[in-house]
């Protein structure tokens, strides 16, 4: 990765409004760690983080995809386990270091650490692969296209209300109230699907596994680091597969939004003391056009500027498969438009509903 244009000399952040705005880094200078039973020394790669983060409830703790895809377009990668380890700040920006555990023909692996004020707060392993053009074996599940063709066709995604900065009913009422103002999802414009009707059966009430939200996201903004970049160019560079680790991290970051709280809602909890998210893992399944964004086809001979650029709209489908001991774990599947299983994600949580007493050990 290159240094990034207009990179400020000190830690000021910014607020941008488009999804590569918001990924964008700063190269920070290479460290090298030499080790006495290695010929050669291992490379250390830096970078820092350009835009402040979302900040979800208007706490002061930052939205965990940001460090998740951020860490992810630092290292370029399609298959991602991340742990948090404490909470991200918002007035501090993310120094990412990469560190070089292989390279292989296909796949390489590497090791990234994002830190704030010299801590640790996220720690994640990357693998990333080259696209082999090959395609000897596939099977997906039915797509939620197919599953929820009523739900999704009753009314278009941008018909759909905001995901809400906290997807919880106190938080709701609040907003609507004009309580609390909710704050504006950076980079992606993402959508809830009303889905209270199929959630309310019986049949969903008695197996809270079966209950399910599909959340509707597109890009905002261009894809490119260049605000003068024709049309044209800009078609040619996401046919050469130039913005896929950019699309492969707005997949990712969407993913993370508001997918704890589905928890709860499925078991039917209006109340806990704590949430937190332990680990996520996003595995990216498909490379190329499945990841792209821009709706070329809508675009056709019309002249289109680059502001009002059509994007596609994406779907996750999120359940919880289980919840006990205090612990929820989420997963989800990421649909391209056309029905492609995109991703699968797996998030582990903790979810208290009373505060700790002392341990019993």
């Amino acid at each position: 990765m290159s240094p990034q244009r207009g990179a400020p000399d000190n830690d000021e952040l910014t607020s941008p409004h488009s999804f590569v705005e918001l990924m964008s880094l700063e190269r920070l200078e290479d460290a090298f760690i030499s080790y006495p039973d290695s010929a050669k020394p291992e490379k250390i790669e830096r970078f820092r983080s350009l835009a402040t983060p979302y900040n979800p409830g208007q706490g002061t703790r930052s939205f965990g995809g940001h460090v998740y895809a951020q860490s992810a377009y630092a290292a370029s990668k399609t298959d991602m386990t991340g742990t948090f380890i404490l909470g991200g700040r918002l007035d501090t920006p993310y120094v990412y270091t990469v560190r070089h555990i292989r390279d292989g023909f296909m796949y390489s692996t590497r090791a990234v650490d994002a830190r704030q004020a010299g801590r640790i707060c996220f720690s994640c392993i990357c693998s990333f692969k080259r696209d082999e053009k090959q395609r000897l074996f596939q099977h997906q599940p039915a797509s939620a296209q197919a599953r929820f063709d009523s739900i999704l066709s009753a009314k278009r995604p941008e018909d759909q209300d905001p995901s809400p900065s906290v997807d919880a009913e106190w938080w709701i009422e609040a907003v609507r109230q004009g309580n609390i103002s909710e704050s504006e999802f950076p980079g992606l414009d993402v959508r809830k699907t009303d889905m209270k009707d199929y959630n309310r059966a019986a049949d969903v009430k008695q197996h809270p596994e079966r209950y399910r939200q599909l959340t509707q996201y597109r890009l905002k903004g261009s894809p490119d680091e260049d605000p003068a970049a024709s049309l044209a160019q800009i078609r040619e560079r996401e046919e050469n597969g130039e913005y896929d680790n950019l699309y492969a991290c707005a997949h990712m970051y969407s993913s993370d939004k508001n997918s704890l709280l589905l928890i709860p809602r499925a078991l039917g909890i209006k109340n806990w003391t704590e949430m937190a998210s332990l680990t996520l893992t996003v595995i990216v399944h498909q490379h190329g056009e499945a990841l792209r964004m821009v709706d070329w086809d809508s675009i056709g001979d019309s002249d289109v500027g680059l502001d009002e650029l059509p994007m596609k709209w994406f779907v996750q489908e999120g359940w919880t498969p289980r919840a006990t001991e205090n612990r929820g774990t989420h997963e989800s599947h990421l649909w391209s438009p056309d029905g492609t299983l995109l991703a699968t994600s797996l998030q582990d949580s903790m979810l208290r509903l009373r505060k700790l007493g002392d341990a019993n050990l």
